[in-house]
């Protein structure tokens, strides 16, 4: 139970729930165990001739109140205990998934997408059983085996009583052995459905690379291999928990057997009445249910727990970036931003991937960066973000440290397009307007996507603004998805826009037309720009060239190219280029 104390808040916000529920079903288990008192008196009376029509209807009464009682005592308990156990898995599912979004992102560069899901389904499926039907056989085993147990020598005597259990001990030696086998194979197959589903989403996911390959039995055969290794894992638990419970009956069958031999003789000796063994024997039938709930119960918790234990795992985990302790909420950022020595490695790298950076960006003005693959440009980015932290010098904006401001206050003021231009699998007008709580007028998102330049594609489309995206953005074209993701920034009419390569599917007149558009709104608006297309960024008021995670060239284009460095050799390819094409 060690591992479910994390689930103690639940238990106490949902407490009287439990008790009603637990309450209704003892109940139900005071019911059961009138009933064969009722069967014994019946039998003796008839035994005795002192049955007549009205005591046979006063009988038929008993039974049928005691029916009545149970029907309704295990609807109540259903509502109550499984009930709580449904708002269990809500809880679960919603702590886990709003902890996940507090992780910092190199916590998904290690962890893979189909493992998490498999946590998010399978493994609180297994706690929702455990705290659901598991609490309802660990209550029915006590009850019913202790209250079983005294009516049993209270209705015959403690020989009989004693001589019919002589297996409990056997049954506890054999609990334990099968508990502690079924805690580790039902972890092994928790692990080994997380690998399933991490193929599966990713086969999915590359479908079109997939196909463009012709990688389909390549894919086949590696789903098969995984597949193969979940069954195997599954099998080989429930060779265990399949073995278990016949292994329970088969005792419960012994301790049968020992009962009617001497209970037998002592009906013939007179020592017991007929009715007073039938009651015996009814109890002994009712200790068979909790007997077997106990290999249930083991299986059922022992699941759970391997499912908790990787659960708390993720909760455990601290995010890497979090506020400082009494974060600053700035009223107004113009976005005047700076870094002064930055340097930072990524974790596992060697070398670092930014190395003793400076440079400032006055509010309103327009900063470029430029360089080969690999140089540092989205790094800056991500740094300014928070979703890093550096290892040395500082990154303030309006002369304040990142570190000391709120995380929503500084990613709220942000404008970001990223490279991949995620999109989701919503309405056009639903991932433009992705950034606000509540929808803005539909007039703001019309003008946003006017200012990307992809209002007349999306007036192409049947439904218009209203068109579902496939899963993302599948839908539109990566130029479109660029645009598409510029209208989501632009929207919020944040001090500080960041393009992140976000033209590099348009063509250059289009580009120019966004350049153009995003200068006209963001006269007032610190903007970085990242590109490998020079046209996009010869306008910036400062350009800084990267090369290996330092600043090899800084200045506006005219001085850049007036250097005649590494800025100009790429200039000249590009005009070439150009020339060749047209």
């Amino acid at each position: 139970m060690k591992s479910f104390g994390r689930l103690k808040d639940f238990f106490k916000e949902h407490k009287w729930s439990y008790v009603l529920g637990i309450a209704w079903l003892l109940l139900v288990d005071a019911m059961q165990l009138i009933v064969p008192q009722i069967m014994g008196s019946l039998i003796d009376a008839f035994q005795d001739n002192l049955l007549d029509r009205s005591g046979i209807l006063r009988y038929c009464i008993y039974i049928m109140v005691t029916g009545l009682l149970i029907g309704a005592g295990r609807y109540f308990w259903r509502i109550y205990i499984n009930g709580n156990s449904r708002k269990l898995e809500y809880y679960l599912r919603k702590t886990l998934f709003e902890h996940l979004l507090t992780l910092s992102p190199n916590y998904f560069n290690h962890h893979k997408t189909g493992d998490l899901m498999s946590h998010a389904t399978n493994d609180i499926n297994a706690i929702r059983m455990s705290m659901g039907f598991g609490l309802i056989m660990s209550v029915d085993a006590l009850f019913l085996i202790s209250f079983s147990l005294f009516m049993m020598v209270r209705t015959t005597n403690l020989t009989l009583t004693a001589f019919s259990l002589f297996n409990l001990p056997i049954i506890f030696l054999v609990t334990r052995k099968f508990g502690n086998l079924i805690y580790g194979r039902s972890r092994r197959v928790q692990e080994a459905f997380s690998e399933l589903t991490e193929v599966t989403q990713e086969s999915f996911a590359g479908i079109r690379v997939i196909k463009s390959f012709v990688q389909e039995d390549l894919v086949g055969d590696n789903f098969t291999m995984v597949n193969d290794d979940n069954l195997r894992k599954n099998l080989s638990l429930v060779k265990v928990s399949g073995s278990f419970r016949p292994l329970l009956e088969f005792l419960s069958a012994l301790s049968l057997l020992a009962t009617l031999y001497l209970g037998g003789r002592m009906v013939i000796l007179g020592r017991i009445s007929l009715g007073n063994f039938v009651a015996f024997t009814s109890y002994l039938g009712l200790l068979n249910w909790p007997v077997r709930a106990v290999g249930m119960l083991i299986n059922v918790f022992q699941r759970g727990a391997a499912s908790m234990d990787r659960i708390n795992k993720i909760l455990d985990e601290e995010p890497e970036i979090k506020d400082a302790e009494n974060p600053i909420f700035p009223d107004d950022i113009k976005g005047r931003i700076e870094f002064r020595r930055v340097t930072f490695k990524y974790q596992g790298s060697k070398y670092p991937a930014l190395e003793d950076i400076n440079f400032t960006v006055e509010a309103g003005k327009t900063l470029a960066i430029v360089g080969r693959t690999g140089s540092g440009k989205t790094t800056i980015v991500n740094l300014l973000l928070r979703l890093y932290d550096i290892d040395k010098g500082e990154i303030l904006i309006d002369g304040i440290n990142i570190k000391d401001l709120s995380l929503k206050a500084l990613r709220e003021n942000i404008g970001y397009v990223p490279q991949d231009n995620f999109l989701f699998s919503r309405t056009i007008a639903e991932n433009i307007a992705f950034a606000f709580d509540e929808e803005p007028a539909f007039d703001e998102i019309v003008k946003a996507s006017q200012l990307a330049q992809v209002y007349d594609n999306i007036m192409d489309f049947p439904d218009k603004f209203d068109t579902i995206l496939g899963e993302r953005g599948v839908t539109l074209s990566g130029g479109q998805k660029q645009r598409t993701s510029i209208a989501r920034a632009v929207i919020k009419k944040p001090p500080i826009l960041i393009l992140d390569d976000s033209l590099s599917a348009v063509d250059t007149e289009t580009e120019e037309k966004i350049i153009s558009n995003i200068k006209d709104i963001t006269r007032n608006t610190t903007t970085i720009i990242i590109a490998h297309r020079i046209s996009t960024i010869k306008h910036a008021d400062e350009i800084l060239f990267l090369e290996e995670g330092r600043i090899v060239e800084r200045g506006n284009h005219e001085e850049l190219l007036a250097l005649k460095g590494q800025y100009s050799d790429l200039y000249e390819k590009q005009l070439l280029e150009e020339r060749i094409k047209g």
